[in-house]
């Protein structure tokens, strides 16, 4: 009898066990904005408040996070049901489920002017009170990016810390990274408890990517900089006196929601200057994206944000990170690459790119096979794990597929199945664009026409051979820049009046700081270690932006985050010295606004714009009336009570540094005698320079659409002094799917104020 109880008991304990998990499993992270104005006054404090709420849907639910600064309210794990019922209660604004995003994966100084004209930039004091924040995978802080030689006593404004955890310490700290925190519960609420066998769970970097960033906005001088002997010299970061605060909140698993707010909330309340964040996800409405909310706050306390556009293109439509009060940031090349010759058997010569430093492929022609022919996949041009067959691949030169897996993986696959070296083809969705990497045997990263030219004359010669040429670093490239392939592109489908990216930054084949636990191909046949490593991604153009916005705002401190990109974008440009449009990699021809928005950052023009674009909180709230959001969608965005009033909101009237205008094209097709479309945008200029008079002028390659601004002039007698001006469009009718391009300019003839204008008929 004895027996018989203790099986059931344990019957009964597994079956709870099992329930247990069962329910745990049910569940998912939900971030729970509140209303802090409508405590009830049973409660002392917020934290009391929330707890309550949270304990009356939910015994066993724990807080992971509380928000106290960006956004009011905390994150937890619910099933869908209790979620439903905790969104019914007195208080609450939003229930959003957590969102999972991934990160958006030297010479650029000289590059961007920043080494031609010391006098123009802000004094070295200056910039050393400003702080760059960068959320991302940690910091590894022996680098020489983090020496703090130089510099003075940390900001008084600053108010973080240096987190302790596994492989890290406070020490790990000193006047350069002056704080360092880490934010892992959303992720170990999704994905259990972090392994700290392979990560550390602590502001470590045991990834590279945040350490890369963070080195790219603001690392201090590190001089004999190189990887494997490329792109030898001093590595700097944009802002290189500003100091640095990381916040990790990307792991193996992703970069989460909840994780990615409390990082926000933290980085304000430290006193951050700027935000750092090369990560993102979809582009959900502005009241369901964290970032978007986090970022918003911060703006409004003054707190530059910018972010990468991502890393989806030439695709339409494929951006991340489109909120206005966010500086969204595309990339463009250096005029640096890294040459290696493709010989073939008959003689011909294409040029391709690489970093492998290792033993070089003798002089003499290698037997060469493309992969589809040495594979029974369906894929096997894509040169994916086990998929090539090493009876046909032993000994020879494999070509390769771009696309499906890494670049460098594919090297490896080659590797393993007995090849010797390989040659990595673009596809059409690549077009002409090269990016080097460090590969782990002979390999060169060829354009699509050398692809296409490669695999002609291995399928026209009976017995196909060649060869691959060391690398070696080559400056002067013309034309550069250029926009990237991967570069997400516009049009903004969430808000399509909303430019964007705002401008593109240096992203491709970028050399910064690294780490000493992670190799540079980033695979587990890699045994190399280095201080420095060469990677490419909207990733590596967003720090960029973040550091020359420290510049900025160590020259003027009184600035807002929205003039500060305003200047950043009025000032760059879109063509070459000869006056050719920057052209666009993956097609060949002339880049558009929306691949590169306003254009190519200048950093020493924006130093001096004249006049910006400035934006209020204000005119954000009559952008969100203007979107149709209801009373409880703003608070949740903005923590304040506003109702829409009956004025007439107009998303052509936020006060952007850019025009979008879409248009619609008749329903009734041959309607060619449909009356054209007016469509009026209004826009102020504020003065950042000496009294002067400013003259409109429009280029446009868009004859179907009229173009009239104004008043034609603009006079400022005064420093902060405002004027508005008018665009009126009147566009004729156009097929669905048409682009067309405009630009205006308004010039005192030693400024230059252009804003990009880009129409699209749907």
């Amino acid at each position: 009898m004895h027996n018989s109880n203790t099986s059931k008991k344990m019957k009964l304990q597994w079956f709870l066990l099992f329930l247990i998990s069962f329910v745990e499993a049910q569940k998912e992270t939900y971030i729970i904005h509140m209303d802090r104005t409508d405590m009830p006054r049973a409660f002392d404090d917020h934290f009391q408040w929330y707890d309550s709420s949270l304990k009356s849907v939910s015994d066993s639910a724990q807080m992971l996070y509380s928000y106290n600064t960006v956004v009011h309210g905390f994150s937890t794990r619910l099933t869908v049901e209790e979620a439903k019922l905790i969104e019914k209660q007195e208080g609450i604004l939003a229930v959003i489920p957590e969102v999972k995003y991934e990160l958006h994966t030297t010479r650029t100084p000289e590059f961007l002017g920043l080494g031609k004209s010391v006098s123009f930039f802000p004094e070295s004091e200056k910039v050393g009170g400003v702080i760059v924040g960068v959320l991302d995978t940690g910091v590894w802080p022996e680098l020489e990016s983090f020496n703090d030689a130089g510099l003075g006593p940390v900001p008084p404004s600053w108010k973080g810390e240096c987190e302790v955890g596994k492989n890290f310490n406070s020490s790990n700290c000193n006047r350069k990274l002056i704080g360092a925190r880490y934010f892992s519960r959303g992720y170990e609420a999704a994905f259990g408890a972090i392994d700290e066998s392979q990560e550390s769970k602590s502001p470590r970097d045991d990834d590279g990517h945040g350490t890369h960033t963070s080195t790219t906005a603001a690392g201090s001088p590190a001089t004999g900089a190189s990887l494997f002997g490329f792109a030898a010299g001093t590595a700097r970061g944009m802002a290189a006196e500003a100091r640095v605060a990381t916040y990790k909140v990307c792991w193996l698993g992703g970069c989460f929601g909840s994780d990615i707010l409390a990082a926000i909330d933290k980085a304000v309340e430290d006193g951050v200057d700027v935000l750092s964040l090369s990560l993102g996800g979809s582009s959900p409405d502005y009241y369901r994206d964290n970032v978007a909310i986090g970022a918003f706050s911060a703006a409004a306390q003054g707190v530059f944000v910018s972010c990468s556009a991502g890393n989806s293109g030439p695709s339409s439509g494929s951006l991340s990170n489109v909120a206005p009060w966010i500086t969204t940031v595309g990339a463009g090349t250096l005029d640096r690459d890294f040459p290696t010759y493709v010989t073939l058997g008959n003689g011909k010569k294409f040029i391709g790119e690489s970093l492998y430093s290792g033993k070089p492929l003798s002089e003499s022609l290698i037997p060469i096979v493309y992969a589809s022919e040495a594979s029974n996949s369906s894929s096997g041009s894509l040169c994916l794990t086990s998929t090539l067959n090493p009876a046909k691949v032993a000994g020879k030169i494999v070509v390769c597929d771009r696309g499906g897996n890494s670049r460098i993986q594919k090297g490896v696959v080659v590797k393993d199945a007995g090849g010797v070296g390989m040659i990595l083809a673009n596809t059409d969705t690549y077009g002409e664009e090269q990016l080097a990497d460090a590969h782990l045997l002979p390999t060169a990263a060829v354009g699509q026409k050398a692809g296409d030219a490669i695999k002609n004359y291995i399928s026209s010669d009976a017995n196909p051979t060649a060869t691959i040429s060391s690398s070696t670093t080559r400056l002067g490239v013309k034309p550069s820049p250029v926009v990237a392939a991967f570069s997400s592109r516009g049009p903004n489908f969430l808000t399509p009046q909303i430019l964007k990216p705002d401008l593109i930054a240096p992203g491709v084949n970028i050399l910064a700081g690294w780490i000493g636990g992670a190799t540079p191909a980033g695979s587990d046949s890699d045994k190399r270690h280095v201080p420095f490593n060469i990677i490419s991604g909207t990733s590596m153009s967003c720090p960029h932006i973040s550091g020359l916005a420290a510049l900025l705002k160590a020259a003027h401190p009184d600035w807002s985050p929205a003039a500060i990109r305003s200047a950043l974008m009025t000032t760059a440009y879109s063509t070459y010295k000869n006056g050719e449009a920057i052209q666009d990699i993956s097609k060949g021809l002339p880049s558009t606004p929306f691949g590169i928005g306003a254009g190519h950052v200048n950093p020493m023009a924006a130093l001096d714009p004249g006049l910006v674009y400035d934006t209020t909180t204000n005119d954000y709230f009559a952008f969100l009336c203007a979107l149709n959001y209801t009373s409880l969608e703003i608070k949740v965005i903005t923590k304040k009570d506003f109702t829409c009033s009956g004025n007439k909101y107009r998303l052509e009237d936020l006060n952007y540094p850019s025009f979008a205008v879409p248009l619609e094209t008749p329903s009734i097709r041959g309607d060619e005698n449909a009356a054209p479309t007016t469509i009026k945008y209004t826009r102020t200029l504020t003065n950042k320079g000496t009294p002067s008079t400013y003259k409109a002028t429009v280029t446009s390659k868009s004859p179907s659409v009229k173009i009239v601004v104004e008043p034609q002039t603009l006079s400022f007698a005064e420093a902060n002094e405002q004027k508005s001006y008018t665009v009126t469009f009147i566009a004729s009718p156009m097929p669905s799917g048409t682009e067309s391009f405009a630009r205006l300019e308004w010039s005192d003839g030693k400024h230059i104020v252009g804003s990009p204008i880009a129409f699209t008929w749907t």
